[in-house]
């Protein structure tokens, strides 16, 4: 007994040392602990705020409306067709309703969410329900729904097609950059920030934006039931009002968010007008996810990339 006691009074005063000769050591260990518990604290928070709000994910055995949120410039559709689908599928899921703030995006991706949109509409009621601004590529995503709904004050419209290049042509003269191209046709650099475009250049892109342009309009006349020589007119870039749309035609119904929700649950036969509203599951986590994917990182590669010319359907100013 007297030499297990011995034993353990020894090890006790051997630790009582390690902390004072390392209190570095013990610092650190500390400050870990605390990290974890605030990081656990967050976890606890955001899975406690997603629990309470009236949303719920797709393993919630309860009907409601399907909530798709389209926000930003569009620059990757995969995310939001995704939703679409998993709505489309879901058997909970009895209408959605696409939220739309955007300034519009990328050509392709801007077409492959309408043309998702549309494709779910034709199994059940999808309603566009626009906030501040739903321009261009954001108008040409709200096309899909079987019925738009916008503020009076919503900016929306800016129907046409942009593509820029920087061109850095003085300022490389300044600094005294040259580039060096080789290439294996005469159009190979078209856009190449050293020089101007030529005429012939121009003329190609020009006649690209035109076909696309036209693409736009012709959707614009199907899905709106308005005649292309209407559409033609208005489609030159300039934006509307979301109460000067509803006028041409553009839009259905002015409503907010709440009207649009109303009105699909009416739509899909549901017996209330506040229905239960189904959201992404991975929207209750989005914190948590932006930290696990290291979104940082890739807004970085995004700003990097921005700089590259794309065939746009934005409001740019």
């Amino acid at each position: 007994m007297l030499h297990q006691e011995t034993g353990r009074i020894f090890k006790m005063t051997q630790e009582r040392l390690f902390r004072q000769k390392h209190p570095i050591f013990t610092g650190f260990f500390i400050l870990g602990i605390m990290f974890l518990l605030f990081w656990a604290g967050i976890a606890f928070f955001v899975a406690t705020l997603g629990s309470h709000r009236n949303q719920s994910d797709l393993f919630v055995a309860k009907n409601g409306i399907g909530v798709v949120e389209i926000k930003g410039v569009i620059t990757d559709a995969k995310d939001v067709l995704a939703q679409l689908v998993k709505f489309r599928q879901s058997a909970h899921v009895k209408g959605v309703v696409v939220r739309i703030d955007s300034p519009g995006g990328a050509v392709g991706a801007s077409q492959e969410v309408f043309r998702e949109i549309e494709r779910t509409n034709t199994f059940k009621p999808v309603v566009a329900s626009m906030g501040s601004v739903a321009a261009s590529g954001g108008y040409y995503a709200a096309l899909g729904a079987g019925k738009i709904f916008a503020n009076p004050g919503t900016l929306t419209g800016s129907m046409g097609v942009i593509l820029k290049f920087p061109n850095l042509e003085e300022i490389f003269e300044k600094i005294g950059y040259k580039d060096q191209v080789v290439k294996s046709g005469k159009l190979k650099d078209i856009g190449s920030p050293n020089r101007s475009l030529t005429t012939e250049e121009r003329e190609l892109l020009q006649s690209l934006i035109d076909v696309v342009h036209e693409q736009f309009i012709a959707d614009i006349s199907r899905s709106r039931n308005l005649p292309v020589e209407d559409v033609r007119p208005m489609a030159d870039g300039r934006i509307f009002s979301g109460e000067q749309a509803q006028e041409l035609g553009l839009v259905d119904d002015l409503g907010n968010f709440n009207d649009a929700v109303a009105f699909v649950a009416k739509l899909s036969g549901m017996e209330t007008d506040t229905p239960k509203l189904i959201y992404p599951e991975e929207n209750q986590f989005a914190f948590l996810k932006i930290l696990a994917e290291q979104k940082l990182a890739l807004l970085l590669r995004n700003l990097v990339s921005e700089t590259k010319p794309v065939l746009s359907f934005e409001w740019d100013i």
